[in-house]
């Protein structure tokens, strides 16, 4: 059998399995096991295969786990919760929309994961929606869209996968998608949400702790994120080398000194090491299946069709990744996916390194959302909607994503 078409039926059996709740790593292994068996390539090469694909993206697993350093003191010092609290009270109800996104923004351009930040950000904005009648699909596309231009600037494992397979230096990815993200936020608030139908009310009664959480200032919130970035910044500006694997943890560290939360060290760490520890193993899974699509004819395939194209290596990088993220219904995983596999592909048609980790980490926001991901029923959850409604969002989620995609393209083929 054709090798592209072997892969893509263990890519399919892969996304089968996952929606009939099969642990994805599982998932992914059998479906890069039969992708790899069904090429004729025999058990011996295709397992070979499957490592090897693992092998290549083991130092971004690495860094991802050493990155649960700054998500664990953001969300137990209270930090992630004082950045996003301190944005709403500052914009007020009047900018409720505005404030929900920009602070899913900044919360995962610091390195907290998407559905973390929403779930953070969700009961303040429940009490603001209740109170000013805003109604819960709009608060949730605020919520979602923010956090998605957050993301593709953030230190998260996005980020740092699409980085590593592309050789590319993080700071610069991250900075790469700035105005993608500035221009994905601004369409989000007054172009998308307008167009998103109104829906139920919310009705959530104030607790009496909410008022009296004590929570670190906002200076000293943002230090820990701050210092990771400056680290990061060391390289472009004076040519001193922080890798991740270090500025990272020390963002974290230091954001466990300045807000004075020293005792919460181990709880810090267990709870960054909790949130890492499943996207890790879910790497393995993505890294087979990843060698087993690097080394099958799909790639020459895409290259093929998009031959005729002006942007031909352009486009195979979006291409790539919005695919890659709709099987998986994940941005790490469809980053993952997509980055092992094409970027050999992507940078032999011109394209800077840079330029094709931040496209197609841009990309893998288009359909991440989908219902067979966890991100669909966590953010879902965390508002109390019904599979139902939840759905409903997921087009002006595509259409956040499209907006981030199309920019990032711009960008990379324009400048």
């Amino acid at each position: 059998m054709n090798s592209a078409l072997a892969a893509l039926i263990g890519l399919i059996l892969a996304i089968i399995l996952i929606i009939r709740k099969v642990p994805p790593v599982f998932a992914l292994m059998l479906g890069a096991l039969t992708g790899g068996l069904l090429s004729g390539w025999g058990m011996t090469v295709t397992v070979g295969e499957m490592i090897s694909g693992v092998k290549d993206i083991t130092p971004a697993i690495v860094r991802i786990l050493a990155a649960g350093v700054l998500t664990g003191a953001l969300v137990v010092t209270g930090a992630a919760e004082s950045i996003s609290s301190a944005i709403l009270r500052r914009l007020g109800p009047k900018r409720i929309y505005l404030a929900l996104a920009l602070a899913a923004m900044l919360l995962c351009a610091t390195g907290v994961f998407i559905d973390v930040a929403v779930i953070t950000i969700a009961p303040i904005a429940l009490m603001l929606g209740s109170r000013s009648g805003a109604p819960l699909p709009k608060l949730m596309i605020a919520m979602i869209g923010g956090g998605k231009c957050g993301n593709i600037i953030s230190p998260n494992p996005n980020t740092i996968v699409a980085a590593e397979n592309f050789g590319a230096p993080l700071q610069s990815v991250m900075l790469a998608n700035l105005i993608p993200a500035l221009i994905g936020l601004a369409v989000t608030v007054w172009l998308i949400i307008p167009l998103v139908p109104g829906g139920k009310g919310v009705e959530v009664k104030a607790s009496a702790g909410d008022k009296d959480k004590d929570l670190p200032s906002f200076w000293a919130s943002v230090a820990g994120p701050l210092l990771a970035v400056a680290l990061l910044a060391l390289r472009p500006i004076f040519g001193i080398s922080i890798d991740p694997l270090v500025a990272l943890p020390a963002g974290g560290l230091f954001c466990l000194l300045v807000t004075g939360r020293w005792r919460v060290t181990m709880e810090s760490l267990r709870y960054g090491l909790e949130k890492m520890s499943p996207v890790a193993v879910l790497l393995v899974g993505t890294g087979t299946i990843a060698g087993i699509i690097k080394a099958s004819a799909i790639k020459d395939i895409l290259v093929g069709m998009l031959a005729g194209w002006g942007a031909g290596g352009e486009l195979l990088a979006p291409v790539a990744g919005i695919l890659m993220c709709a099987a998986t219904a994940s941005t790490t995983a469809g980053s993952t996916i997509a980055s092992a596999s094409f970027s050999g592909a992507i940078l032999g048609s011109g394209m800077s390194p840079v330029g094709g980790a931040s496209l197609v980490n841009a990309s893998c926001t288009v359909l991440d959302h989908l219902p067979h991901g966890s991100f669909f029923h966590a953010t879902g959850g965390c508002a109390g909607m019904s599979v139902a409604e939840r759905m409903k969002l997921i087009p002006f989620e595509t259409l956040v994503g499209l907006t981030l995609t199309i920019c990032s393209f711009l960008i990379q083929h324009f400048f």
